[in-house]
C-alpha cells in the first residue's frame, strides 16, 4: 500500500514511519514551500546582528560542553580565538560628519590632561592631518556628553547598512568636537602623526611618558619637508586660543621630501624617511644626522623597540634593515658604500620589459646596513609595520597587492604569512594591527575595508563604507594592558579610528 503524503512530513521507507521537514531533503525535487519562499531581503544590520548572535551561541554552547578547546571543521581550536574572529568578522562602523579631506594624512589618539573649570581632567583626544596640510585636534566626546562651542562633528552609522530605525544591536558612539583655535595649516600635507613612547613595553594604559607627539610635514615643490613636536607636558588649556600653535615646535628642516617618522620609546631620537634616505634626529639638541643614503625613496619605516635598528621600506621594493647607532655628523659625513643585488627575477623581468630602474643588476646604499637581511617585494613599499608583543615579526606590504608577515630572525627564508585580497596598485595604504595583535588591517584602492587573522591569514571582513581609499588607521587608546590574557567578558571592545578623503571613520567590535 502506498503511503499517504501528509503535508510537511516525508515518509522514510526504511524506518517505516514519517519525519518532519526540516530541510530539503537530498536527490528530492524542490518542495512548494521553497518555491514559494519570498526574495531575499538586502543586508541589514538586524539581520547581521542575529547572525552574530546565533554564531556566538553556538560557540558559548560548545565551550559550556568542551572547555575552551572546542571542536569545529578544522579540529580543535580555542574558545576565545574563535569568538574574537566572530566578532571582528562583523565590525560596527560610523562616519563623522564634516570631516571630509582632515584625516588622509595621518591619525592619531592620545591621551592627555585638559584643564577644565573642576580642574585638571584626563582626555582623550584625537589628531588628525590632511593631505591639504591641515593639522586639527579633536576631543573624543563620551556617549551623553555634549558641549555647546566648538565644531561638533556628529556620528552616522554606516556599517551594518541602517534600514529605516536604529537596529537593536546599534551601539552608540560619542561625537567628537573641535575647540575654536584648534586646527592649523601647515606648509605642506601632514605625512606623519607618531606619538612618543608608542614603541614602550608599558602597558596602554601608562600615559606618564607620553608627553610629545611627533608630527612631519611631505615638503612641496618650493620648500622641503619639516619635523615638529607637539608638547603636552603642561596641561592643555581650551580657554586659550590659539591651542594649538604655541604647543608646536619645529625640530628640524630638510631640502627632501619627507615621507615618514618614527620615534624611540624615549623621545629622545627620531628617524626620517626622505626620498634620499634616512635622517637621525636628536630631539635635544636638534641636530639632524644622516644614517642611510639611497637614490630610492624611504616610503616606509620603522624602529625596533631597542630603538637601535630601523626597517626601512624603498620605492624599488626593498626592505632594508639600519644600524642607527652609527651617527654620521654633518652632510658630506662618510657613509659604508654597499651593493645589494637585486632579485634574479627582478633583473630577467625588467630586461624583458626594458624597465630603466631595474636596468642594473644592484643598487647603492650607504649606511650600516645588514645586506644579509634585505629582502625584496614584488613592487614599492606601501607600509611596514612591527608587532610589539612579538618584535621580531613584522608586517609589509606593497604596491602590487601583496601583504606578508615576516620573521627577522628567519628572513631570508621568506614570508611566515601571506594575506589574500588587498587591492593596491600605486597608493601609500596604512596598515593596522589591533593591540592583542590577533587581527590586521587595511584598506584597499576598490574602497574596501579588509580584516585578516594574522596566524592563519584568514580573510574575516570584507566590504564597502567608504566612497574613497581608507588610508589611515590608529587604535583608541584603552585600560588593557597588553599581556595576551583577557578575560571572556573583556574580550571585546576595541575601537579603530579610520581616515580616508571622505572623512573620519570610527569601528568598534
Amino acid at each position: 500500500m502506498q503511503p499517504r503524503e501528509l503535508p510537511g512530513f516525508y515518509y522514510d521507507v526504511e524506518k517505516n514511519r514519517y519525519f518532519p521537514i526540516k530541510a530539503p531533503i537530498p536527490g528530492s525535487s524542490s518542495s512548494s514551500t521553497r518555491l514559494n519562499k519570498p526574495p531575499s531581503l538586502p543586508k541589514s544590520g538586524n539581520n547581521i546582528c542575529k547572525r552574530i548572535g546565533i554564531r556566538a551561541a553556538k560557540l558559548l554552547q560548545s565551550r559550556e560542553l568542551h572547555g575552551d578547546v572546542i571542536p569545529s571543521k578544522k579540529g580543535k581550536c580555542n574558545f576565545e580565538k574563535e569568538y574574537l574572529k566572530v566578532l571582528a568578522s562583523q565590525p560596527l562602523v560610523w562616519k563623522y560628519q564634516e570631516t571630509d579631506r582632515i584625516g588622509d594624512g595621518a591619525l592619531e589618539q592620545i591621551s592627555t590632561d585638559i584643564n577644565t573649570s573642576d580642574g585638571q581632567s584626563p582626555k582623550d583626544l584625537l589628531l588628525t592631518g590632511g593631505v591639504n596640510g591641515y593639522l586639527s585636534l579633536y576631543e573624543v566626546a563620551k556617549v551623553g556628553q555634549h558641549f555647546d562651542y566648538g565644531v561638533k562633528c556628529m556620528p552616522d552609522r554606516v556599517w551594518p547598512p541602517v534600514i529605516g530605525k536604529q537596529t537593536e544591536c546599534s551601539k552608540a558612539v560619542g561625537h567628537i568636537w573641535r575647540p575654536t583655535g584648534a586646527s592649523l595649516v601647515m606648509q605642506s600635507s601632514i605625512s606623519c602623526i607618531k606619538m612618543v613612547g608608542k614603541h614602550s613595553p608599558c602597558t596602554i594604559d601608562d600615559q606618564s611618558a607620553i608627553q610629545h607627539v611627533l608630527i612631519t610635514t611631505l615638503g612641496s615643490e618650493t620648500i622641503g619637508g619639516s619635523v615638529y613636536i607637539l608638547n603636552l607636558t603642561r596641561p592643555l588649556d581650551f580657554n586659550s586660543i590659539p591651542i594649538i600653535r604655541q604647543r608646536m615646535h619645529e625640530v628640524a628642516s630638510f631640502n627632501c621630501t619627507i615621507w615618514t617618522a618614527d620615534c624611540n620609546s624615549k623621545g629622545s631620537q627620531a628617524v626620517i624617511g626622505t626620498n634620499v634616505g634616512v635622517a637621525l634626529v636628536n630631539m635635544e639638541t636638534r641636530v639632524p644626522s644622516w644614517v642611510c643614503r639611497t637614490k630610492s625613496d624611504v616610503l616606509s619605516l620603522q624602529l625596533d623597540q631597542s630603538g637601535n635598528v630601523v626597517l626601512c621600506g624603498l620605492r624599488n621594493g626593498a626592505v632594508v634593515t639600519v644600524d642607527v647607532r652609527e651617527k654620521q655628523e654633518g652632510a658630506y659625513a662618510r657613509h659604508t658604500r654597499h651593493r645589494v643585488p637585486y632579485p634574479s627575477h627582478r633583473i630577467s623581468e625588467a630586461s624583458s620589459r626594458t624597465v630603466q630602474k631595474f636596468s642594473k643588476q644592484w643598487f647603492e646604499l650607504k649606511g650600516k646596513i645588514y645586506p644579509e637581511s634585505t629582502i625584496f617585494l614584488p613592487s614599492s613599499i606601501s607600509c611596514l609595520l612591527s608587532l610589539q608583543l612579538y618584535d621580531q615579526y613584522f608586517l609589509a606590504s606593497s604596491m602590487d597587492g601583496s601583504m606578508k608577515l615576516y620573521d627577522h630572525r628567519l628572513i631570508q627564508r621568506g614570508a611566515v604569512q601571506s594575506y589574500e585580497g588587498h587591492v593596491n596598485s600605486h597608493t601609500r595604504i596604512q596598515l593596522g594591527v589591533d593591540p592583542s595583535e590577533r587581527f590586521v588591517f587595511s584598506g584597499g584602492e576598490d574602497h574596501n575595508f579588509r580584516i585578516w587573522s594574522i596566524t592563519s591569514g584568514e580573510l574575516l571582513f570584507e566590504d564597502k563604507f567608504s566612497n574613497s581609499v581608507p588610508l589611515t588607521l590608529c587604535w583608541e587608546q584603552t585600560q588593557r594592558v597588553l599581556d595576551g590574557t583577557h578575560q571572556h567578558g573583556q574580550m571585546h571592545g576595541w575601537s579603530a579610528w579610520i581616515g580616508s578623503e571622505e572623512g573620519v571613520f570610527r569601528m568598534q567590535w
